[in-house]
């Protein structure tokens, strides 16, 4: 089952249930995929149980609301600051070549013949997937923004005027609600665009945190449940309506060297982002990057994203912000 959101004329939602595939259907009297999935969580119903109690109304053409620019992020919370994109990293099987050229260390001693962006991605090889009731590695893990960084499918993702890069990273994002008595609940998965700044990255792998502090994406769509465990799709970048580059990404835990679980409990594992009524989209890692090709973008290229059951491709164009002075004033 797939779930989306569709703005009315009014600004209201419209929340919309298909399997892949199929036409869109909406939700009765459903005002919005975070009420419908707080309101599941806190009955200890499925989504999809609480779907089938309030039935399904007209059918809505999703990818004509897509053309007209009325698809929505498919889950948004009524306060973007109590909404959290977060993420890991080097959590892919081919993940570290890429992250290894960028932080590539030049030394004879034998300690430091693997860089640390290696021997974090070998941790993961080792136990980044325990066996039951046990307890993994944890994962390299960044903080990207709260509810204000995540565009809609659709919106430009537009890089701060700062920035020295904006690139796409194809991703797979899990998307969770914290119950009302603070415990975690995983809607689904969705494809995701982990927007980052690699040129800043690749200066020193200590401004990492920097180059995260960007917006990103996920959608159109959320597949509700359990994700499978080989997962391929493609991402391509589009300029002057010709595909500059295109590229295979895998992702799922045949693919990965951790499983989903063992990062859903390194991120969970903190009491704050247990908090009562939150939104969380944790985005985990990719082996696939057009920066990786030496592909440099520039405004007006677009971002497609896309994995096979996982509903309409995400497609964004690349901004760049005006240039803002600050001022700190003193009190």
């Amino acid at each position: 089952m797939l779930i989306s959101q569709v703005a009315n004329a009014d600004g209201s939602i419209i929340v919309v249930i298909r399997e892949d595939g199929g036409m869109g259907r909406a939700v009765k009297g459903a005002t919005s995929v975070y009420a419908l999935a707080m309101e599941a969580a806190d009955s200890a119903r499925t989504l999809r149980a609480v779907v089938e109690s309030m039935g399904l109304g007209e059918e809505i053409d999703l990818p004509a609301a897509y053309a007209d620019g009325r698809i929505l992020s498919p889950i948004t919370h009524p306060d973007a600051a109590h909404m959290h994109l977060t993420g890991t990293g080097l959590t892919h099987l081919g993940s570290a070549a890429t992250r290894d050229s960028m932080h590539k260390k030049t030394t004879d001693a034998a300690e430091e013949t693997l860089t640390d962006s290696m021997k974090m991605f070998r941790m993961g090889l080792e136990n980044g997937k325990p066996n039951a009731g046990e307890k993994g590695v944890q994962p390299e893990w960044f903080y990207k923004g709260n509810g204000t960084q995540a565009v809609a499918p659709g919106s430009a993702l537009t890089s701060p005027s700062f920035a020295l890069d904006g690139g796409e990273e194809p991703e797979m994002a899990g998307i969770y609600v914290i119950s009302s008595d603070g415990s975690p609940f995983r809607i689904g998965f969705a494809v995701s665009n982990e927007f980052s700044d690699h040129v800043t990255e690749r200066i020193n792998y200590l401004y990492l945190a920097h180059s995260k502090l960007r917006q990103a994406s996920f959608g159109p769509e959320i597949r509700v449940g359990e994700a499978p465990e080989d997962i391929r799709g493609y991402s391509r970048i589009v300029r002057d309506g010709q595909i500059l580059w295109k590229k295979p990404f895998l992702s799922g835990e045949v693919n990965m060297s951790h499983t989903f679980a063992n990062l859903e409990y390194h991120h969970f594992k903190y009491g704050l982002f247990r908090s009562p009524g939150d939104v969380h989209i944790h985005m985990f890692g990719t082996a696939t990057l057009s920066f990786g090709d030496g592909i440099r973008t520039q405004e007006g290229d677009v971002f497609e994203i896309a994995a096979d059951g996982f509903g309409l491709p995400l497609r964004n164009a690349f901004a760049v912000a005006s240039e803002e002075e600050i001022v700190i004033r003193q009190l």
